[in-house]
């Protein structure tokens, strides 16, 4: 498992844990503690947290814009957290391209959702991608081909 899926994974338990718990700070000291990963993995993990943390209010509010049918409260608490921290990389991570940003909330989908987990992520984050205006730089680099990437993994 490449360092940044591992990070995404974290990022994705912290989340979750800080959804279901509702608090303020996410105590990262402790699940570290519980949960290993390199010191690469950390830093990208955390940068993903502290990104959704941050944007949460505006990520949301895109989320909640394409997810047909939907509200953000309503979903299911993993759904959520994919999105929103998909949502984040394409939005924030400009180093991080758009079709590895996909790939990555599709498998944490199909690993940690329902069976229609992925297709939903899936279709939501094609919406944004495809309508967002802030995003066209990230749909324009969906036509260039992609070799591999040190952040394809």
């Amino acid at each position: 498992m490449g360092a940044r899926h591992q990070a995404r994974e974290r990022a994705l338990q912290i989340l979750f844990q800080h959804d279901i718990h509702g608090k303020a700070d996410v105590p990262l000291d402790e699940f570290w503690h519980e949960y290993s990963a390199s010191e690469e993995s950390k830093a990208f993990a955390e940068r993903l947290v502290q990104g959704v943390l941050e944007h949460k209010k505006e990520l949301d509010a895109v989320i909640g814009k394409y997810a047909t049918n939907w509200t953000v409260s309503r979903m299911p608490v993993v759904d959520r957290n994919i999105l929103r921290a998909g949502l984040y990389e394409l939005l924030w991570l400009d180093e991080v391209p758009a079709k590895v940003t996909m790939d990555e909330a599709i498998e944490l989908a199909k690993s940690f959702g329902d069976d229609d987990a992925s297709k939903f992520v899936n279709a939501v984050l094609d919406k944004a991608l495809a309508t967002e205006s802030r995003l066209a730089a990230k749909r324009a680099e969906l036509d260039r081909p992609v070799g591999r990437r040190a952040d394809s993994d």
